[in-house]
């Protein structure tokens, strides 16, 4: 049996998103840029996907611009924020995708802004008051700071965050790629300037995502060229990735309460029964909370002969879970997001289940069956 339990690394494409992309391979070929009806078609196409995504959060489709995923946007929200906004310190976190800390340091090593780290408590969450205090004290800053941890689950309160940010007049920028497709936003009513998505995250496409600019900002392109995305992203629209993250989305908000209830008793029914028949478990940050993000579950087991190779035995039974963020961790590399908060134990395993609305009571109960018998297969003292 093979079950997929990493879908915070990237979902299946769903059906309905691959039908709708299909004519945009094969039939409507034409440049958006392009004046002729094979032109408009695909730009007509576009716009409709624009259309689509700004409806589902509730902003102006012109405050929606179309890149390659969430890292090229987070790159043009801090690279903006610099350039143009006029920020000179940026304040984020060590919890935070890899797009967003190593961009943020390469600006510090290189002398173009001062970089503040917010310190999480032992289960990630961030403190209000350290980001008030560092902003009452700080010149124009951009604070970057992610939705929804993608290792262990914790949210961020967006609107309390971005309402301290507005008072010292700081640029706000989240990272939504989990949460997108699986929270509801209302951006007319919420207190920031960026956030982004990225469509591989809610069973769209990959290599497509989008980035939310508020209409109060002006800011000049990351990728120049032509005068595509109004100018500010130049380079020939991804016409059916595009596409396809415009399905992907209305299918996400068309279903989103029972989406959201059917991940939620998965992930519930995974966390009792592990805690029944595994002793011995800790659950990461606040990811076995009932308010934590309901997509992901970060568990670490107790030591066994096992608890090396856990990731690879699993693989072996056929489970497909992560020991951290598939973005930065390739094949070995531990979790920035564990080690910030002390999470790592020697001889412990710590893996990361994360679900979809694809995912299956079937899927939970094999998974649960293989992680039994390799957790007792030898417990070390």
């Amino acid at each position: 049996m093979n079950v997929y339990l990493d879908n915070a690394a990237t979902t299946p494409m769903a059906s309905e998103v691959v039908e709708a992309m299909i004519p945009f391979m094969k039939d409507h070929f034409g440049n958006p840029s392009s004046s002729h009806s094979f032109g408009r078609k695909t730009k007509t196409a576009i716009e409709t996907a624009r259309r689509s995504i700004a409806a589902a959060l509730n902003c102006l489709p012109s405050e929606i611009y179309f890149t390659s995923g969430g890292t090229e946007a987070d790159n043009l929200a801090m690279h903006s924020a610099i350039h143009d906004l006029g920020c000179t310190e940026i304040v984020t976190s060590p919890l935070e995708h890899s797009a967003v800390i190593k961009t943020a340091q390469l600006l510090a090593d290189k002398g173009i802004i001062k970089l503040h780290l917010l310190h999480p408590d032992a289960k990630g969450n961030l403190s209000i008051e350290e980001l008030e205090s560092i902003l009452a004290s700080s010149g124009k800053c951009f604070v970057t700071l992610m939705h929804g941890n993608n290792e262990i689950a914790n949210l961020l309160p967006l609107h309390t965050f971005g309402e301290v940010c507005n008072k010292y007049g700081a640029v706000f920028h989240s990272d939504t790629v989990q949460t997108m497709g699986h929270y509801a936003f209302n951006l007319k009513e919420t207190p920031i300037q960026f956030m982004n998505a990225a469509a591989h995250k809610f069973h769209g496409p990959k290599g497509v995502g989008f980035i939310y600019v508020s209409k109060s900002l002006k800011i000049n392109a990351l990728v120049t060229g032509g005068g595509q995305e109004r100018g500010l992203r130049g380079g020939t629209e991804n016409i059916y990735g595009i596409v396809g993250l415009g399905k992907a989305i209305e299918l996400a908000y068309s279903h989103l309460s029972e989406h959201q209830a059917h991940i939620r008793s998965l992930k519930s029914y995974m966390i009792q029964r592990l805690k029944e028949e595994v002793p011995g478990i800790d659950f990461n940050g606040d990811s076995a909370s009932p308010e934590s993000l309901y997509t992901v579950l970060n568990v670490t087991f107790p030591p066994t002969e096992n608890s090396d190779m856990m990731l690879f035995l699993l693989d072996l039974e056929g489970i497909a879970c992560s020991g951290g963020s598939a973005c930065s961790s390739g094949a070995t590399k531990g979790s920035h997001v564990l080690d910030a908060i002390n999470a790592i134990k020697p001889g412990r395993a710590s893996l990361r289940f994360s679900f979809s609305r694809y995912t299956t009571k079937e899927d939970i109960d094999y998974a649960l069956i293989k992680i039994k018998e390799l957790c007792h297969a030898s417990v070390v003292a």
